[in-house]
């Protein structure tokens, strides 16, 4: 069965990619390498083959590597990264939901980020407006945080649920977060494990395709993907994010589905809160109707673009005022409330964690044994905190894995005491680091004393990480 929102192939389109494509068989896998690595274009039937022989099995270790650096380096044509979508899309099970919630079949992907707690609190907030968000998230990878390592900092959440349990959960609560089951899209998981070690994680159709696999068979109507840009992401310059988002957008629209792409700023932390447990308290905050502004402001962007491109909303500016009311109203943490405990958390935890304050919040979550403040070396205007070494001090620390599967400590992390454009005296607190074990060491002080940029102009307003918004062609901007 084809993807909800991809069409499936006629006989003889499929006649053609079983015979090679217009009559041809199809080619071994060394001769599928060499015609890539040469800067060749892959016919469907050659794609199918390549993703048939990875579930299969046939496809050797160094084959599925020499593939993917031949694609990093040759790059893939719009119809080559369409089909390469489609076919990891259809090697597993697909979702499939009732046929009156379509419109409100949404969903939210972000390439990655520090501190990028977002889905935490847009899942639920847009649950409150109306939406249904089947969300399938990650695992920390690198130096990113993943949000299921985030919730799973919380007593009792079980980010693995049936396409039954996910089906009743929104019903009954809007939204859930989950993990990616081996039976959705496990081909994309063959090619995510290798893009790891392979060093082919920063290209464009590869990243097309894990994504859009991954949420065509959620059948969604709309999609807004996260792309950051900047020191800690991916892609160092908004150009080369820009290009991902055009291609996500198109790729999209080819495979029935409406995709727009937030180009987001990723040099500073997103928020104040670094680490897994920090950051569940943040997004608490926020459901709140408080935290960080940047953060609010990112989950409302988002939000409200979401609303407006699947019809829930007239303007993105009404779409605005539906998010911001619904994190200010309750709405939104109500839904967290419910979610938690589909999902196993205890109701009477997930009860006290929504409605308690952050001291008593800090005592239901695992916590760090040890705190160590860093002081300003010198007077100054914070210019930045760069996110890059913040994160990978916290990882050495054991908040991120080194190897898929190893434990983390969710304790582990970082608060900012410091915003961006505020001036800071010599020998302030600037952060505060939560940590387990042994002191920091003198060249991890001095990393993350690295982080912070001074400057001695004036004071000013911290910029929004949010820069624009890439939107299908046919969808002019209200």
């Amino acid at each position: 069965m084809a993807a909800p929102g991809i069409p499936p192939p006629s006989a003889s389109q499929a006649a053609k990619a079983d015979s090679g494509g217009g009559g041809k068989k199809s080619r071994h896998l060394p001769e599928l390498i060499r015609l890539k690595r040469d800067g060749g274009h892959l016919s469907e039937a050659d794609i199918r083959h390549f993703v048939h022989a990875l579930m299969d099995g046939s496809a050797q270790d160094t084959q599925i590597g020499a593939m993917l650096m031949a694609i990093r380096l040759q790059g893939m044509d719009l119809e080559e990264t369409s089909v390469l979508t489609r076919a990891l899309a259809e090697s597993g099970q697909q979702l499939e939901w009732p046929r009156s919630w379509h419109q409100q079949l949404v969903d939210k992907h972000s390439t990655g980020g520090v501190g990028d707690k977002v889905s935490l609190v847009l899942a639920p907030a847009l649950a409150a407006c109306g939406c249904k968000v089947p969300m399938i998230s990650g695992r920390s990878l690198g130096h990113t945080g993943g949000t299921l390592d985030k919730l799973e900092s919380i007593p009792g959440y079980n980010v693995t649920q049936s396409p039954e349990q996910m089906r009743r959960i929104l019903e009954e609560v809007g939204c859930c977060i989950v993990g990616q089951s081996e039976k959705l899209v496990p081909a994309d998981g063959i090619l995510y494990a290798a893009r790891d070690v392979t060093a082919t994680v920063d290209s464009v159709p590869l990243i097309t395709a894990s994504i859009l696999s991954k949420k065509a068979v959620e059948g969604l109507s709309t999609l807004i993907v996260d792309v950051k840009f900047g020191g800690a992401a991916v892609f160092p310059d908004q150009e080369q994010a820009r290009e991902l988002a055009k291609t996500l957008v198109s790729v999209g629209a080819g495979l029935g589905l409406r995709v727009a792409a937030a180009l987001t700023a990723m040099d500073n932390p997103l928020g104040r809160s670094v680490g897994h447990t920090l950051e569940v308290e943040e997004a608490l905050l926020c459901l709140d109707g408080a935290g960080p502004p940047d953060l609010r402001e990112l989950v409302i962007r988002l939000g409200s673009a979401i609303l407006w491109l699947s019809g829930q909303a007239e303007t993105q500016d009404q779409g605005a005022a539906r998010v911001a009311a619904a994190l200010d109203d309750g709405s939104a943490l109500r839904r967290f409330q419910l979610m938690l405990s589909a999902q196993g958390v205890d109701p009477a935890l997930a009860r006290a964690l929504c409605s308690g304050s952050p001291k008593q919040r800090r005592q239901l979550l695992p916590h760090a044994g040890q705190r160590e403040e860093l002081l300003a070396p010198a007077d100054g205007t914070v210019e930045c905190v760069l996110a890059l070494p913040l994160a990978r001090v916290l990882h050495e620390l054991g908040a991120g894995r080194i190897q898929a599967g190893q434990p983390i400590r969710p304790g582990v992390g970082a608060e900012l005491l410091v915003d961006v454009g505020q001036w800071l005296y010599r020998g302030t607190p600037w952060l505060r680091v939560h940590l387990d074990g042994p002191a920091l060491s003198s060249q991890q002080r001095l990393a993350l004393q690295g982080a912070l940029v001074l400057s001695d102009r004036a004071p000013f307003k911290a910029p929004s990480p949010f820069a624009e918004l890439v939107l299908p062609a046919t969808t002019a901007q209200p």
